[in-house]
Parts: C-alpha cells; sequence; structure tokens
C-alpha cells in the first residue's frame, strides 16, 4: 500500500508502513546511519502528517518485520487482546495521540486498554507527540509489581543500588551497598554487573547479595546481571537466586545476537518461579534494553530504532517483569549524538513502555565521547521523574568504574525524592526508618560510626 502526503504543491511518497515509521521520527544518529532517516524536516512532517491519518488497525494487518521471519512479530500479534483494543480500534494514529492526552482518558482506562496497544501503535503515537505530551500521558498510567516490596506505586520512585566493581571484590562491593543504603537507595534492587562468567564466582556474588538483604533483614531484592543461561545454571546448582537479568531487543535476529530466545527467556523464568523466594509477588524478571541495539547487531530490518526499542518492550510485557529499564545513553553517539536525543529518546522510552504496562525504569545515561553532559542528564531525570518513573540507577558518585560510563548518584536520588516530594517503596522505607537512616518524612539522618547498619556489616564481614 502506497503512503504519501502533500505540503505546498509537493507530494511526498513512502513505501510502505515501516518508512513512514522511520521518516516520521525525531531526528537521531542512530536511524541517519541505518538509512532510514528523513533527509529533510519537510520530508519528517510530511511523514507524520501520513501517519497520523493511518488507522491504527493497520499495524495489525500491515507488519513491519514478516510474521513468518521473526518471533516477536509472532508474540506480538499472537498475543493482541482484540477486546482490550476495541475502545480505540476506530482511530487513527492522530486521534489516538489526541485520546490519550484528553482528562477523559485516566490511569484505569490506560490500564484497561494496555493489553490492545501493540508495540508499533505506541511508538507511532510518540513520533507525533512534544515532549511534554510524552511527560503528560507517561505520568497517568500506573505500573505496579511486587517481589519483596512494592514498585511502581504513584508518588514513587524506587532506585536500583549498583555497587559494581572492576574485579567483582565481595569488601568493595559490600562497602558501596553500605553506602547506597544509608543514602535510602535500594528499593528496586541490589543489581551487580560482574566481571566475570565463572559460575562458581557468580554464585559467590548470588550468596553474598543475599547474606546482606538477610543479615539486615531489607526488604529489596537481588540480581546479579549476568547472562540468563548462567543464572539458570545457578538455580538448577541451589543458588538463592531473586531475579533473572536479561538483555532483550525487539527483533528475533538482535535477541539472537544477544544469545536468547523467546523460550530460554521462558525457561528462565519459570526456574525462578520454581524458588519461591518472592514474599509480596512473583514478578522475578529484571530487563534491560537500548536504542540501537538492533542496529549494533544488523539485526533492525530497516526499522527505525526507537520502533525497534518499543517493540523490545513488548517482549518484557510477555514476561511480567519486577523491573525494566532502558540504558538510554549507554550504546553511544552513533545511535543517540548528543543530549538533545538522548533526552528525547528517554522520554520515548518511559512512554512507549509505561503505555503498553512495562514497568519502565531508566539508566539516565551517557558514554564520555558523546555530546553530552551531567546537566543534560539532570534535564532528563527532572523530566522523567515528573513523568513518573519507575526507578533510576544509584551509582557511587554517578561513575560507574566497571562499564566505565556516567550514570545517576545516590544524591540524584534524594535530589528528585525531595523536589519532586516522592517516596521510596513503602516496605523499604519502613525498614530505613527502623533502622533510623530516615525519619518518618523520608529524610535521611546523619550517619556515624556506630550506626546500626554499619554495626551489622562489622558483623558479617567477621562471618564472611
Amino acid at each position: 500500500m502506497a503512503y504519501q502526503h502533500t505540503i505546498g504543491g509537493e507530494r511526498w511518497q513512502f513505501s510502505d508502513l515501516r518508512e513512514v515509521m522511520a521518516k516520521a521520527t525525531p531526528l537521531r544518529s542512530g536511524d541517519a546511519l541505518a538509512g532510514v532517516a528523513a533527509t529533510s524536516a519537510v520530508e519528517r512532517m510530511a511523514a507524520r502528517l501520513c501517519l497520523a491519518d493511518i488507522p491504527l488497525s493497520r499495524f495489525l494487518s500491515e507488519a513491519l518485520i514478516p510474521y513468518e521471519s521473526d518471533e516477536v512479530t509472532r508474540l506480538i500479534l499472537d498475543t493482541h487482546n482484540a477486546a482490550a483494543f476495541a475502545p480505540i480500534a476506530h482511530l487513527t494514529v492522530g486521534d489516538f495521540r489526541n485520546w490519550l492526552l484528553a482528562h477523559s482518558t485516566d490511569s484505569a482506562l490506560l490500564a484497561a486498554v494496555a493489553p490492545g496497544i501493540t508495540p508499533e501503535m505506541a511508538a507511532a503515537v510518540s513520533k507525533l507527540m512534544r515532549n511534554q505530551d510524552l511527560i503528560a500521558v507517561a505520568r497517568k498510567c500506573r505500573v505496579v509489581t511486587r517481589f519483596r516490596n512494592t514498585i511502581g506505586l504513584p508518588g514513587h520512585l524506587a532506585v536500583r543500588l549498583q555497587p559494581n566493581h572492576p574485579t567483582d571484590d565481595l569488601r568493595g562491593i559490600a562497602a558501596s551497598m553500605i553506602d547506597g543504603l544509608l543514602y535510602g537507595a535500594g528499593d528496586a534492587v541490589i543489581g551487580v554487573n560482574p566481571a566475570t562468567d565463572s559460575i562458581a564466582a557468580l554464585t559467590g556474588l548470588v550468596h553474598m547479595l543475599g547474606d546482606v538483604i538477610e543479615r539486615l533483614q531489607i526488604p529489596t531484592q537481588s540480581c546479579v546481571l549476568t547472562h540468563v543461561t548462567n543464572t539458570i545454571q545457578m538455580v538448577e546448582q541451589g543458588a538463592p537466586v531473586d531475579l533473572v537479568f536479561q538483555s532483550i531487543a525487539g527483533t528475533e535476529a538482535a535477541n539472537a545476537s544477544f544469545g536468547i530466545s523467546l523460550a530460554l527467556l521462558k525457561e528462565a523464568r519459570e526456574a525462578a518461579l520454581s524458588l519461591h523466594r518472592g514474599i509480596l509477588g512473583d514478578n522475578v524478571m529484571y530487563f534491560e534494553t537500548g536504542q540501537g541495539s538492533a542496529l549494533s547487531a544488523n539485526a533492525h530490518h530497516g526499522v527505525d530504532q526507537q520502533t525497534c526499542e518499543a517493540r523490545a518492550y513488548g517482549v518484557a510485557r510477555a514476561f511480567a517483569p519486577l523491573l525494566t529499564n532502558t540504558v538510554v545513553g549507554f550504546i553511544g553517539p552513533e545511535y543517540l549524538y548528543d543530549g538533545k536525543q538522548i533526552i528525547r529518546a528517554g522520554l520515548e522510552d518511559h512512554f512507549c513502555g509505561k503505555l503498553l504496562g512495562v514497568p519502565l525504569g531508566c539508566d539516565v545515561c551517557y558514554t564520555n565521547h558523546a555530546e553530552a553532559d551531567s546537566d543534560d542528564m539532570d534535564t532528563l531525570m527532572t523530566l522523567l521523574g515528573t513523568a513518573g518513573l519507575t526507578f533510576i540507577m544509584g551509582v557511587p558518585g554517578a561513575d560507574d568504574i566497571m562499564l566505565n560510563y556516567q550514570s545517576t548518584s545516590f544524591h540524584d536520588a534524594l535530589y528528585l525524592r525531595e523536589v519532586l516530594g516522592l517516596q521510596c517503596a513503602p516496605e523499604f522505607g519502613a525498614w530505613l526508618q527502623r533502622m533510623h537512616i530516615t525519619d518518618v518524612g523520608g529524610r535521611l539522618l546523619p550517619a556515624h560510626d556506630q550506626h546500626p547498619a554499619l554495626a551489622q556489616m562489622r558483623q558479617w564481614r567477621l562471618s564472611a
């Protein structure tokens, strides 16, 4: 089917829906690298006007990546909920934008239609929205998940405590953990990116994290962010695994480049569920994504990187994760060139994930060779906090010494919670008060050498 739109007497034609989507996307370096970006601002506007008139139902009949050759496409279409889609089935993409922004479209209604929205629909409407539109709609989306605490409640912001160490030194990791806990971080997860793939070393990390959580009776969960096959092995060997981590992407070929398939993710989830380690819920998966991952693997099939990213959220949704986050600036300036592109991508990702019913957090980050700085990150995390972000990263000093990139610090989370009036997960907040880390209002209390958390950690070190 041909798509076209006329501006000022000039007719712009697009060969298929995939091209309309790509050309309608705000400019970013990754799409230019892939050769799918609009050639001018006029062509981009023509594609957006064309996209606005396309019925949402078209995305159910015209797959951007063929059904026969891509299991992610099959997952999206085979699990589509027609009953949930019915209230918006008559809308065009432009009408859908207006519907989303309407005051009458509240959190309950958005949750009800979420199973009927495909990732491509979410990506399409985001391309017609200003930043403020992405914030306003995402703020209305409620996605609540549970394992040992409750993540995603309105007015709350969780933090992943990220105590990485370049040699996986257990004392170094433990020191960063205590540092983060004393700043009120860690309610999303205490998650370590390991430097090794050794099953023995990984298992040691799992036990160490579990021991600290148990000794301090912290209502949170741990995760060692290794490949899913390693985690399955650890579960089979009896390790106390809380969450299963995996990086995922929006195409079958991109996931294959990560060494995964949908069947493998299902196996991993079932393995984690078999341990019955959750207290409040059974959301046992933790996924990370990032715009540009499919393109970097040459597995994007000519689809723009933001739509590929939204399709990754379609994968995540199928496995009911506790946490999913976009590592928005981590892949590099080849895909998101500067602060402006990173900010826009972060808002798009958060909007699309939440609209699809995925608990979406963000690693607000950049690499040192990108045209971005900490002021850009301050802007993005403040906008995302306003938009109802599920969680951010808490990295000592905001500088990850193992992965070598710039992220957000424990202090950044304090800033967001203070300025925006946000709280941590309620169960975790109660623990912070019991441990005399915060007062009843959630503000930090002074730390000292005899602090209960430090005293218990000293006992742990002596017994370890």
